[in-house]
């Protein structure tokens, strides 16, 4: 998996669970979806993600920007 697809799958995943939680729990949940999108929107002009950074600094990324799970082999 490449680490663009790994953003789109967790940004999916966070804003269906608050849209879930929003239904189920609170309307505040909303905003967990709201951050999800302009992290998003950030990420684009910024060149920084969270997500991104992590896999990197735990040295599961390579050259290819391939995420190889429990590390590099």
């Amino acid at each position: 998996m490449k680490t663009d697809s790994l953003v789109r799958l967790l940004a999916g995943t966070v804003t269906l669970i608050g849209v879930a939680l929003t239904h189920f729990v609170s309307p505040w949940w909303l905003l967990l979806p709201a951050f999800v999108g302009a992290n998003l929107v950030q990420s684009v002009f910024t060149g920084f993600c969270p997500p991104t950074l992590l896999v990197r600094k735990l040295g599961w990324v390579d050259e290819q920007d391939v995420i190889h799970w429990g590390g590099k082999k």
